[in-house]
């Protein structure tokens, strides 16, 4: 199984490729934080995100979305955009018929660290004993993507994990 995990956001968009190869070792392909330019017209920046998710999904071939949910926020302005942006990701999805799943952050935590209230931190340190990451990560926004997608295949493997 081949999953495409996305941590949306219209400025920074965590992306992973995650497989789980015939002997169910989980295998980092591919990822990134891709950005969009804070001076470009926002509708712009839909565009650029949704042309970077339809390469993508050409390049790798994933079976399935693996997209975090929108959760509690007190910036109405940042929490439209994002869902915005989270649109177009689902469309490019559901567009070239991946299957899709979305996880809100304490399904997240709970998967990755055993803890629904688990911190970044927790979760990050996690995310590097569950997974091989060859690359330098660094950006929290891409650690998130490579998280959800580990959510994803813990939810394939052990279907009550996850679920509050």
């Amino acid at each position: 199984m081949r999953i495409l995990s996305i941590d949306p956001g219209f400025e920074r968009v965590g992306i992973a490729v995650i497989e789980r190869d015939s002997s169910k070792k989980d295998i980092l392909l591919y990822s990134n934080c891709f950005k969009t330019p804070a001076k470009v017209p926002f509708h712009e920046r839909l565009t650029m995100i949704g042309n970077e998710i339809e390469t993508i999904i050409k390049k790798y071939k994933p079976q399935s979305l693996a997209i975090e949910k929108l959760y509690f926020t007190n910036n109405q302005k940042t929490v439209m955009g994002v869902s915005e942006a989270r649109g177009v990701i689902i469309y490019s999805a559901s567009r070239n018929k991946l299957n899709i799943f979305e996880y809100t952050p304490p399904q997240i935590k709970i998967a990755v660290t055993g803890y629904g209230r688990a911190d970044k931190k927790m979760v990050i340190n996690m995310v590097f004993k569950l997974i091989k990451i060859n690359n330098d990560v660094s950006s929290d926004d891409e650690l998130d993507a490579i998280a959800i997608g580990l959510t994803c295949l813990a939810c394939e493997r052990f279907p009550d994990v996850g679920r509050p």
